[in-house]
């Protein structure tokens, strides 16, 4: 059966009503992602309360979870201490953290005051991890299972113990010091002999991660190893949480969101796009924009030292936005690569002589091919009329009658073979610099996505106008 959709106008309208019946029913078959979708457009914050008044709370927490920050706050603000008990009794550890990390001071408080004292404990503890490291984003709500157990017995665990927890499809096996010796799926148990002691069917060879790692390296595990959950251990070893599939999903998606906007220049936002106001946008983009129209201050020095092979040859100064630009493009594809590459693990800086190697031949076939093209490009431009060759010093009128003259043709060639020759050690040169920025900044632990593209920029229209100019001075003896 299809999904029921709900709209925000049905729900208030519920609401109104009192319809207490068709609100649980709605809860029972609506997504709840898309119940917090249509209800976190409702203005009034207490009709907003009349839901987690009525609706059981199982369903409510999860709703709360879903919600925006600034309305989890107006409905904090609203309920009891009782409600706000119950709402928080099914929330799952982890999501709670969440919420709390956006929450002012005072809210949270409120909200620790009304949880057990062994689960402020954790909060706490959970909140004073590194931020976007595993400790930071695991939930201690796991089973776990001894060791001597067997299949039956574990079951009858799982029943007893296993559904207010995160995940019960991986279980944890530990032995009598408590110590993880092993992970069981739900369904080897399910299918093994009642007798069976878990000893006998758990997985030895399990993986597991530090609390301290990148959140972005606790992905990467999960998906090279086509996990459900994984074991978070502290610098003793011992067991202190896991992190499941759709933590990793959420990980994913924010890593892949910071690096895009680090890639084009832009400061991650931390609300969606539709909730981020125009000054706080303007506030990401400007200070990138100063740093490049700065770094751009270098190719301006150059083009002022050839001022005067530029008036001597103006046509030179036709093919400069496309060396600069050819350059800056062929440079963008291979950083692009080698950033994918590096997030996904598929090579380190340990694998540069084999990465440097296979680019450079990859450059230099697609410097070569490219080149030829735009020579014979740049020709029949010039002979067709789309650039004026102006190297004999004629004017229009003249030249389209002497188009066709040896002189001119010379000077066609001249120009051609200057430009597709600094085209093609630009592009080569693009792609080295762009395998050399990002592999240094993953060699040198930092973020490769923030320091390439201005970088790269910089180096390659600086490169470009220097190698354009030095081989016109020889060809054009300016």
């Amino acid at each position: 059966m299809e999904n029921e959709y709900i709209s925000t106008e049905q729900i208030e309208k519920l609401i109104d009503e009192k319809n207490v019946k068709e609100i649980r029913r709605i809860f029972e078959v609506v997504p709840t992602i898309d119940l917090a979708e249509a209800i976190s457009d409702i203005e009034d914050t207490k009709k907003i309360i009349f839901i987690f008044k009525t609706v059981k709370s199982e369903y409510t927490a999860e709703l709360f979870t879903e919600l925006k920050p600034e309305i989890k706050e107006d409905i904090i603000n609203l309920m009891s201490n009782e409600q706000l008990a119950e709402v928080l009794e099914q929330q799952f550890t982890d999501d709670l953290v969440d919420d709390l990390e956006e929450l002012p001071a005072n809210i949270v408080t409120r909200v620790l005051r009304n949880v057990s004292k062994e689960r402020r404990a954790t909060i706490n503890k959970l909140l004073n991890y590194k931020e976007d490291s595993a400790g930071s984003i695991m939930t201690t709500e796991f089973v776990v299972l001894l060791s001597n157990l067997t299949a039956d017995e574990a079951i009858a665990t799982i029943r007893q113990t296993g559904k207010n927890k995160e995940t019960i499809y991986t279980l944890f096996v530990m032995d009598k010091q408590r110590n993880l010796v092993g992970i069981v799926d739900l369904d080897d148990l399910i299918f093994a002999k009642g007798d069976t002691k878990l000893t006998e069917i758990m997985n030895r060879d399990f993986v597991t991660v530090n609390v301290n790692d990148d959140q972005e390296e606790v992905a990467n595990t999960v998906k090279r190893y086509d996990l459900n959950a994984i074991a978070v251990l502290n610098n003793d070893g011992r067991l202190v949480g896991v992190i499941t599939v759709d933590d990793v999903m959420d990980i994913i998606e924010e890593e892949t969101t910071e690096d895009i906007s680090k890639m084009q220049l832009v400061t991650p936002l931390e609300d969606s796009y539709l909730e981020t106001s125009p000054f706080k946008m303007a506030r990401k983009c400007i200070p990138w924009i100063v740093v490049l129209l700065i770094l751009g201050t270098f190719s301006s020095m150059v083009l002022s030292k050839f001022e005067g092979q530029i008036a001597t040859v103006a046509i030179l100064a036709a093919f400069i936005p496309v060396l600069m630009d050819t350059g800056g493009n062929a440079g963008g594809q291979t950083i692009a690569l080698m950033i994918r590459g590096l997030s996904l693990q598929e090579f380190g800086p340990r694998d540069f002589f084999r990465i440097i190697r296979k680019e450079s031949i990859s450059a230099a076939i697609i410097a070569v091919c490219v080149g030829i093209f735009a020579f014979v490009w740049f020709s029949i431009e010039q002979y067709f009329g789309i650039v004026t060759n102006s190297g004999l010093g004629e004017p229009a009128s003249i030249w389209l009658g002497n188009c066709w003259s040896a002189e001119f043709f010379f000077e066609v060639i001249k120009v051609s073979g200057l430009v597709s020759l600094t085209l093609t050690i630009g592009m080569f040169l693009s792609k080295m610099v762009a395998v050399l920025l990002p592999m240094g900044a993953a060699a040198m632990k930092k973020d490769p996505a923030i320091v390439s593209q201005p970088l790269l920029t910089t180096i390659v229209d600086v490169t470009s106008l220097l190698v354009y100019f030095g081989f016109a001075s020889i060809i054009f003896n300016l």
